[in-house]
């Protein structure tokens, strides 16, 4: 029997006992299963619980499976005809409802050919834990990634709790992810020993909230990552929010100062007051000497304003009570004043990599790609002060030469001559600007491309 009637029974199974016993909640569905069945717009009713308080989130029982839901669900192109054949399933062809005839013979005939598939879905490890080799529910359900991780579940958080449409307004001030949408993980990334141990410390401490809050340690959970642009700042944020399964919200300082300077001010607590809303979270605040920089006496009284709402809003926010870790970043530490710096428990440093970390992010971007004699030690010593985001750069570079000569296998050679045109491009930002037309030599600013900050990019340092 295909793979194909596996994915279809199991769908069905997994809906059925899920109707059937009503002590499991959406944490319980996979993934993949549960995204089909929230409502469409909403992530549910406006009285509802979220996960774990007992009460029912969004996702009302019965779920009913179709041809439709099975087809986004198992992703089989035709859910009807890789199961029409056994006798124990039946389908309504008007409502497109599919069915077991005699579940009995159903459960039998999958435990048979897709027992495994048991022990890493929640919902049947809970119904066959006695019948299945190393069906555990618990353990199941801990690997299953949480419903704050579903875009559906954050969509319908931000349609309760910013219905109004001042508040609607709100959300314009950040830009929220789902994990299932970031593409990096940890494991992506090339990190020093150092922020390898910041990040374990964060996660632990994540992990042991209540024992935290039992003992009084609530200063914990701010983090400011430090360096120069492209050495993986952003990168990191958003590979911890993918690994926590949290949602991540992220700011811009520069965008929320408003020309109405008194607004500035109202808008940081705006900021903060959407991080809490949608909490367990990471808040992250990018450019964060934006507004936090060394004040000065001459500086105008509603930019001090800004930044005092902004110190004490990272006073009033915390992980242990409001289940938000705050991660602030900056290319430029040298404008933060004593009293920016005191509130955050963790100073995370990104330098610009070392050799054999270049080396290191040159053999992780390329894994996927076809080289020929590849040296990415050589490559490291001719990338002295390049940054883990200048490096995907120089891969871009040699990938797009190669296809111009119809190639996708590229050469050592092909990386060096990249490398060549990448330093020769970055001189001309140190070249003085053509006399009489400041605008004429770049169209929009930095000529070699390069994104800001961390620009995003995986696989950074």
């Amino acid at each position: 029997m295909s793979d194909a009637a596996l994915d279809v029974v199991e769908f069905l199974l997994t809906a059925s006992h899920y109707n059937d016993n009503r002590t499991l909640d959406e944490n319980d569905l996979p993934p993949r299963y549960r995204q089909v069945f929230w409502p469409d717009g909403t992530g549910g009713s406006a009285d509802r619980e979220r996960p774990g308080d007992g009460a029912p989130v969004g996702i009302e029982r019965p779920i009913r499976p179709t041809i439709e839901t099975a087809r986004r669900a198992t992703g089989v192109e035709n859910p009807w005809s890789a199961i029409s054949e056994l006798l124990f399933t039946d389908r309504d062809e008007f409502t497109g409802a599919l069915e077991f005839t005699q579940p009995d013979m159903a459960e039998e005939w999958f435990l048979e050919r897709g027992g495994e598939r048991v022990v890493h879905n929640p919902v049947l490890a809970d119904a066959f834990e006695d019948e299945v080799d190393g069906a555990d529910y618990e353990a199941a359900r801990n690997a299953n990634r949480p419903v704050q991780a579903d875009r559906a579940w954050i969509d319908g958080l931000l349609a309760e709790y910013f219905a109004d449409e001042d508040e609607e307004e709100m959300l314009d001030l950040v830009d929220i992810r789902a994990p299932e949408e970031i593409e990096t993980t940890l494991e992506d990334l090339v990190l020093t020993d150092d922020q390898e141990a910041e990040i374990h410390k964060i996660v632990k401490a994540i992990e042991h909230r209540e024992y935290l809050a039992q003992i009084g340690l609530r200063e914990i959970g701010k983090l400011l990552f430090v360096g120069p642009p492209g050495t993986g700042k952003t990168s990191t944020a958003r590979a911890l929010a993918y690994d926590l399964d949290l949602p991540f919200v992220e700011v811009k300082l520069s965008m929320i100062t408003s020309q109405y300077l008194g607004e500035t001010a109202k808008n940081v607590e705006k900021v903060f007051e959407v991080a809490k809303r949608l909490s367990p979270c990471i808040l992250f605040m990018d450019e964060f000497d934006f507004v936090a920089k060394t004040r000065a006496s001459d500086e105008h009284a509603a930019i001090k304003r800004a930044v005092n709402t902004l110190l004490k809003s990272i006073d009033d926010i915390s992980l242990i009570e409001d289940d938000v870790l705050l991660i602030g970043a900056t290319n430029h530490p040298d404008q933060l004043d004593a009293a920016a710096w005191r509130r955050f428990d963790e100073i995370v440093n990104f330098p610009k990599p070392d050799r054999q970390m270049r080396a290191d992010i040159l053999r992780l971007i390329t894994r996927p790609m076809d080289v020929t004699d590849f040296d990415p030690d050589e490559l490291a010593e001719e990338t002295e002060g390049l940054t883990g985001s200048d490096l995907r750069m120089v891969l871009r570079e040699a990938v797009l030469d190669a296809l111009t000569e119809e190639r996708t296998a590229l050469t050592q050679s092909d990386f060096v001559d990249a490398v060549e045109d990448f330093e020769e491009r970055d001189n001309l930002k140190d070249l003085d600007m053509i006399e009489g037309d400041h605008d004429a030599l770049v169209a929009g600013g930095d000529i070699s491309g390069g994104a800001s900050a961390d620009g995003g990019h995986s696989h950074d340092h």
